[in-house]
């Protein structure tokens, strides 16, 4: 049974101790739960008291849970998440903003919040969350850890709230790269067969361009570093390149994902929210404000467009290939300073135009912890084609891990 035991510093909602299922690759690891993910016996949050209150405990975890417990992890504890899990900044009213371990000063971004303070500050050695619109990644860049997305769909989301079906997907956050390995690979199920060496690296351009002076110079000596350890040729890439057209980056959120994400999140939590009126906490009541003035019909044209990015960005891939790019970037606000309209929309806003590349084209992405500015992590991403999620992990290894 759980054991109550809040602890926000570490983003801690309920401390448990689930043993492995049997002995496996995971052997001596242990891993919190993002609470939108189902564990036997615990009610859900989904970041909601009120959403926690009005729902029955789950009789059986998550599938994904239980495969990690089948690789002999053990689970210690669920971690909070974001009000619905409708936030990049990790602050929450209701369970408590948990501490960023490398910059406790500033926000731990989010969804996945609890997830990475859960790692950051020695909970556990991983933990399993979610990702839809940088939920993992963002985290994972802000608080200086390991993280991937991988391909949607790749891993079972059976016992995760529904969120945004077309875009969602289940991840880690880890503190090494050995320990995300692992743990993706005990998920993933893939095949063991060799995959082919990276031979390029492809910068994306219109993502640095979009990132702070001070990103852009660490990107740039990181990857002077890995093209002088490793003799894999860097080249720089444009978005319109890439779809064979005249189109920015910022195309991926503005004129495809935000409206696929907004329709599928009124479909998913906003009936809820409309027939049980709960208590919502003020920064999501702004961001729902917008979710309930949505025009789904005028949307339908940016929906289809979504799948057409699908397929011209994956076309682009080689097999060989990665696209390389500043997870977020900024570093971390300061935690209190996303209080107007126009701050929220100063870390919000370009954040989005990265993460949505490969939120539209279903790509796996890891973020690794390579940057330091000012004092503060910064993530640097690496994506592959969809379903190259085993080619991604055997790639970073070489090229950073």
């Amino acid at each position: 049974m759980p054991n109550p035991a809040p602890d926000p510093s570490k983003g801690l909602i309920e401390q448990l101790d689930l043993a492995p299922l049997r002995k496996g690759p995971l052997d001596g690891l242990e891993f919190t739960v993002k609470d939108n993910i189902d564990l036997a016996g615990c009610r859900t949050s989904y970041g909601s008291p009120a959403w926690r209150d009005a729902q029955p405990a789950a009789v059986h975890n998550a599938l994904c849970v239980d495969q990690l417990l089948g690789a002999g992890a053990r689970c210690v504890g669920k971690v909070v998440a974001d009000e619905f899990t409708y936030s990049l900044d990790g602050e929450s009213v209701h369970f408590g903003t948990p501490r960023n371990a490398k910059a406790p000063d500033r926000v731990p971004g989010g969804s996945s919040s609890g997830s990475a303070a859960s790692v950051g500050n020695g909970l556990a050695d991983f933990s399993l969350c979610t990702d839809a619109g940088g939920s993992i990644r963002v985290p994972a860049s802000l608080c200086g850890l390991w993280g991937m997305r991988p391909s949607l769909h790749r891993i079972s989301e059976a016992g995760v709230l529904p969120f945004q079906p077309s875009v969602s997907t289940v991840g880690v956050l880890a503190d090494r790269f050995d320990v995300l390995d692992a743990a993706m690979r005990a998920l993933l199920n893939g095949p063991a067969s060799p995959t082919p060496s990276p031979r390029r690296i492809l910068v994306l351009q219109d993502a640095l361009e979009i990132a702070d002076s001070v990103v852009q110079d660490q990107v740039g000596c990181a990857l002077d570093r890995i093209a002088e350890n490793t003799g894999v040729a860097v080249e720089p890439v444009r978005f319109s390149e890439i779809v064979g057209a005249q189109r920015e980056l910022e195309a991926c959120n503005l004129e495809g994902l935000r409206d696929l994400q907004t329709a599928e999140f009124q479909s998913t939590v906003g009936n809820w929210i409309e027939a049980c009126k709960p208590e919502l906490g003020f920064t999501f009541s702004m961001a729902y404000g917008n979710v309930r003035k949505f025009d789904r019909a005028a949307a339908l044209d940016n929906i289809a467009r979504c799948e057409r990015f699908f397929r011209q960005i994956n076309a682009f891939f080689a097999a060989d290939t990665v696209i390389c790019f500043p997870t977020t970037p900024k570093i971390a606000p300061l935690k209190g300073s996303l209080n107007t309209l126009e701050a929220v929309m100063d870390f919000y806003d370009p954040t989005m135009t990265i993460t949505a590349f490969s939120g539209v084209a279903r790509l796996p992405e890891i973020s690794a912890p390579l940057l330091t500015v000012e004092g503060c992590p910064v993530g640097l991403s690496f994506a592959a084609g969809h379903y190259q999620d085993e080619f991604l992990l055997n790639a970073v290894r070489e090229l950073v891990g």
